[in-house]
């Protein structure tokens, strides 16, 4: 499986037409650009901190990926250029289970873009072989809970910090 296998167009259900593939080195400007407009309390969601600026180490990680246990993909609107959200998927080294974390641009949020790519790093957990996808978010983040529970994730309280719910599903 290459990366270019898992590039591709996909419409959300407003009909939004997103491009969407696997980050590279090159896209690390875009990506800190595209931080820049996601909004205060969804960065505190996407790293669960209070973070105000994405760091040029996080950017780093996010760009120069493996591609084996870890995939980010960007989505592109329909201009080819503007990143309106990325999806992270961390796996182990077994490549059994993986996490998920996804974050959007603050003009397409709600507009099926978080769905849409949820769903396309899912079929690409499944091709790689995962057998469990997770989650883990605040308490707080209400919209991202039930978004994944819609789509067959059960969320459960974390163990570790009562701030936090695992979502999690079976592949």
């Amino acid at each position: 499986m290459t990366r270019d296998d898992w590039s591709r167009d996909l419409t959300t259900r407003t009909g939004l037409v997103l491009h969407v593939r696997p980050a590279m080195p090159k896209d690390a400007v875009a990506l800190a650009r595209f931080f820049t407009h996601v909004s205060p309390e969804d960065l505190r969601f996407r790293f669960l901190g209070g973070v105000r600026e994405v760091s040029h180490e996080r950017i780093a990680a996010m760009t120069q990926v493996d591609h084996e246990r870890t995939e980010n993909f960007l989505a592109f609107a329909e201009d080819g250029k503007t990143i309106v959200a990325t999806a992270m998927l961390a796996c182990d080294d077994a490549l059994e289970k993986g996490e998920v974390a996804i974050s959007v641009h603050a003009d397409y949020k709600h507009k099926g873009v978080a769905w849409e790519l949820l769903r396309h790093v899912v079929r690409f957990a499944k091709a790689k072989g995962v057998k469990v996808l997770e989650s883990l978010e605040s308490r707080e983040s209400h919209e991202a809970i039930e978004l994944e529970r819609e789509q067959g994730f059960v969320a459960t309280a974390s163990s570790d910090d009562p701030t936090l719910i695992l979502v999690r599903k079976e592949l």
